[in-house]
């Protein structure tokens, strides 16, 4: 098939091939990988890139935001290593929080790839790893130094030669190296993967190269976008939401004005950075709008760079959601996951039909310690609190938003770091009334049967602001982390002795809508199911 011969049937069947191929390129990565960070909770992204760096296509299990830093890592990786400096079989790594995903676990590796002599794409794969030295993760670190490794641009492999000392500067800063490197390493595999993949794809097709498809796939998705946001009301409009800090709350503030086919995002009036790892450098505030924007615009297209085209977003220097270094941002996703429900807020008038209540969002403990059997554990327990609910439907239970990383299986979890998860149950009326429901939140109780102390970081939101709903609906229920049973700090770390246990109490999405509203058969099914008891008690 010649350039100039890419019609739209043609498009279409490419463009569903490449994503295939980035699927391909997640399930080789997940396959390889020896963390459950990546191989069950999915904490990782693959996306593919033309020649000018553009993107064309994400792994459709992939870290959705992503789509806004993969981009910018391509081009501060090429401000280092010029296209014309790279060889086939190079390899470029780093996970500084300003030219990554915002924080120092993401580690960003690409993979130039080569076809008839010039570089004709790129392939980055991303993934958060078990450590990377320091504190650990967690919002406990006061300065970016405290955080761990930070390395900045530089050649893992150089024409398929390895640097072995980059390897050994990593091992000996970790903990549970063997997990570490053997992540580092399954997101080599995979961009090499990914490197067979697609010249097989132009091979196959006849292409020289990927410039007339990427330009289409983008074309089409940047006009698809523009013609939904011209279909909103232009304005200006305004939302400011407070959320928990260290010392009190915290406040950020966005401006959004829709003029024409654009939006522009602002997030003047946002409170300072804190000394606390909770802080956003901006490339992950920027990300976190592109995702959200996403939703509310043509959430069927899959993931490039053409549906982000029409949207600007601008945040103070300095500000929480534009974090400076020294300021840490270990945990950025503690405030980086507002971004979604201000910018909802702020639409819910331009487009009050498409937006969601607040979701009980993620919460992530970082578990470190020593298994019975005397080797090294380090690595997160993801749960979730319950699903914001939408005009016409209620929110799904303990489903993760904005972000979407899922849960390790029990029997893995216990297995592979010697505790128990001696409780799990959802919890009745968490979930905020509604005409639709908010999604129920769920509570989890871990006990330490290691025979070890371990160490386990908080990185908890939601706990005292809970998840509010929308158009008349009532907000979920907060979030809780208990320490034998003593509710403890919501950022802090704590040492368990063998046998202590650590609660955790999901919160609940808010609901959508006037309760008073609700279908008598939903109502009568929420309480058949224990969603809902009769007298609204929390059911703990």
């Amino acid at each position: 098939m010649t350039q100039d011969r890419l019609d739209a049937i043609s498009v279409g069947i490419m463009w569903d091939r490449l994503v295939a191929v980035s699927d391909e390129i997640v399930s080789t990565l997940v396959r390889t990988s020896f963390s459950t960070i990546v191989s069950e909770s999915y904490d990782l992204t693959v996306a593919l890139l033309d020649a000018d760096g553009q993107l064309m296509a994400q792994g459709t299990y992939s870290v959705p935001v992503f789509m806004g830093t993969a981009p910018a890592t391509l081009q501060h990786m090429l401000d280092v290593f010029p296209s014309s400096s790279l060889h086939p079989g190079d390899v470029v790594i780093t996970n500084d929080p300003w030219l990554g995903t915002g924080h120092t676990f993401d580690i960003n590796v690409m993979r130039p790839i080569f076809y008839g002599g010039r570089i004709v794409a790129y392939v980055i794969s991303i993934t958060h790893l078990p450590d990377i030295g320091g504190l650990g993760f967690g919002a406990a670190a006061r300065e970016i130094y405290h955080e761990g490794l930070r390395l900045p641009i530089c050649k893992l492999f150089e024409a398929d030669q390895q640097n072995d000392f980059i390897i050994e500067l990593v091992r000996t800063n970790v903990r549970a190296p063997d997990q570490v490197i053997g992540d580092l390493m399954a997101n080599v595999t995979a961009t090499k993967a990914g490197e067979a993949m697609l010249t097989d794809f132009l091979t196959e097709y006849g292409l020289e190269d990927f410039t007339a498809l990427s330009g289409e796939i983008r074309d089409r998705s940047e006009t698809a976008t523009r013609a939904r946001i011209a279909e909103m009301a232009d304005g200006i409009y305004k939302n400011q939401i407070q959320i928990e800090g260290v010392d009190g709350p915290l406040t950020l503030a966005c401006s959004i004005e829709i003029a024409g086919d654009a939006i522009s995002v602002d997030f003047a009036g946002t409170d300072a950075c804190v000394r606390r790892g909770i802080n956003v450098p901006f490339c992950y505030t920027r990300a976190m709008v592109l995702y959200s924007m996403k939703c509310l615009t043509v959430p069927e297209l899959p993931n490039n760079g053409g549906s982000v085209v029409p949207i600007t977003v601008t945040a103070p220097t300095g500000c929480l959601l534009d974090a400076q270094p020294p300021f840490p941002t270990g945990a950025r996703h503690m405030i980086g996951h507002f971004v979604s429900p201000l910018v909802f807020g702020a639409l819910a008038e331009a487009v009050p039909d498409s937006i969601q209540a607040d979701c009980g969002m993620l919460d992530l403990m970082t578990f470190q310690g020593t298994h019975r059997d005397g080797h090294d554990v380090s690595t997160i327990y993801f749960a979730s609190g319950g699903f914001g609910a939408l005009a016409g439907m209620d929110g799904a239970e303990t489903t993760p938003g904005p972000s979407n990383m899922a849960v390790v299986p029990v029997e893995v979890w216990e297995t592979l770091t010697s505790t128990t998860i001696e409780h799990k149950a959802l919890l009745p009326n968490s979930g905020g009334l509604g005409e639709f429901r908010g999604g129920l939140g769920q509570e989890v109780v871990i006990r330490n049967d290691s025979g070890h102390l371990m160490t386990v970081f908080c990185m908890a939101n939601r706990t005292e602001f809970p998840p509010l709903g929308l158009m008349g609906g009532g907000p979920g229920r907060a979030r809780e982390h208990r320490v034998n049973d003593v509710t403890v700090d919501p950022k802090g770390h704590y040492e368990l002795a063998p046998g202590d246990r650590i609660t955790m109490i999901e919160a609940g999405g808010g609901g959508f809508g006037d309760p008073r509203n609700r279908a008598r058969a939903a109502i009568d099914t929420d309480l058949a199911e224990g969603f809902t008891t009769s007298d609204g008690g929390s059911g703990t």
